[in-house]
């Protein structure tokens, strides 16, 4: 019997941005299809508008709802019946609107199992708000809508890196950091080292808050006061983690490829080393949450849209880790559900064990 294929949802994102060609152009190699069946959520208008632009010859099946999905096709639903224009390059809230409209779509679909895993194009964070959506990215959105405690882990063949804060102002990055922050983000990602990327013993390392983590209070009195005792606490109960390291020689010195995962104290102490040393090869994916759910590490990209010259590496990586990831839950999932606990063989009189009678 022919194993079900992955069905892979994917949001459209923003309509003037580069999300709709890495699509198209990833899924025109047709070895797409023997992975896995793309759902695209978008419609048959748009897709048809996309490939035309980029001179794509690129099949597809218009579908009502995501359940309706094709194995061995390009599936589409037609989330909006009118055409909307396109206008490459250009910041919109008419091209946000779109983008959230395929973004609720496809985590509708995922939430109810029509699809498997969801992979998203890139969205503008200033046209996407609005009214019924107020949210600074995708991450935020998706931990509302799924169970669990969403991170954003950056990841790549050779390094994996975890934030304590992500979208957060500088002026509040302090202020958010607390105990049971650090020992929610540290659990999220050692957890989904194991079941998401079959480790089984992670090594974490922690970057300090403050440069050269605070030199004993002389920068700061955070790491003193907050890092440094909750991975005291955390070390006591077995957890293998290391720091807090100065981010500013850690990456430079090549230390990090000493550890399975880095945990940032903020967005772009993370960001900045992770894209400058991954770029076009990392995924954002978005861990600790029920469902999988994996993006590029690039946004619009508003000064190429439009050209045919958008970079689909990290687009591909993206759809590929969001494969791998969810085969790896699903042998997780196998590997830890229903284990019988082994019992002791009853011994009969004299110290031997009862053997089953013949």
């Amino acid at each position: 019997m022919k194993e079900q294929s992955i069905k892979l949802g994917i949001s459209i994102g923003d309509l003037n941005g580069i999300g709709g060609e890495i699509v198209m152009r990833t899924l025109e190699d047709a070895l797409m299809l023997d992975l896995c069946t793309p759902v695209i959520f978008a419609s048959a208008k748009t897709v048809t508008y996309i490939l035309k632009h980029f001179e794509l010859d690129l099949n597809f099946q218009g579908i009502k709802h995501a359940s309706q999905a094709i194995d061995g096709k390009l599936n589409v639903v037609n989330v909006w019946n009118e055409n909307p224009s396109i206008n490459f390059g250009k910041e919109d809230p008419e091209a946000g609107a779109y983008a959230i409209k395929s973004l609720k779509a496809a985590v509708e679909a995922l939430k109810n199992g029509d699809v498997d895993v969801l992979v998203t194009a890139p969205i503008n964070k200033a046209s996407i708000q609005a009214e019924d959506f107020k949210f600074p990215g995708h991450t935020d959105y998706l931990n509302q809508e799924l169970e669990g405690n969403s991170l954003m882990f950056m990841v790549s063949e050779h390094l994996k890196v975890g934030l304590l804060t992500d979208h957060v102002p500088v002026s509040d990055i302090s202020l958010s950091i607390t105990t049971d922050l650090i020992k929610k983000k540290f659990e999220t990602i050692h957890q989904s080292l194991i079941q998401d990327f079959g480790v089984e013993r992670p090594k974490i390392a922690f970057l300090g808050i403050n440069p050269h983590v605070g030199d004993n209070g002389v920068i700061g009195k955070e790491d003193d006061a907050v890092l440094i005792p909750t991975l005291a606490e955390l070390r006591s109960k077995g957890k293998i983690t290391y720091g807090p390291y100065a981010a500013d020689s850690f990456f430079g010195s090549g230390n990090y490829k000493n550890f399975d995962a880095i945990i940032a104290a903020y967005h772009d102490q993370g960001l900045i080393p992770f894209k400058t040393l991954a770029f076009g090869k990392g995924v954002n994916y978005t861990a600790g949450l029920n469902k999988v759910r994996t993006s590029p590490d690039h946004g619009t990209a508003f000064e190429i849209a439009g050209k045919g010259v958008a970079d689909t590496g990290s687009f591909k990586e993206a759809v590929f880790m969001a494969l791998d990831i969810y085969k790896k839950r699903e042998e997780y999932a196998e590997l830890t559900q229903n284990v019988l606990k082994k019992q002791p063989r009853k011994k009969q009189p004299g110290g031997r064990s009862r053997q089953k009678e013949r």
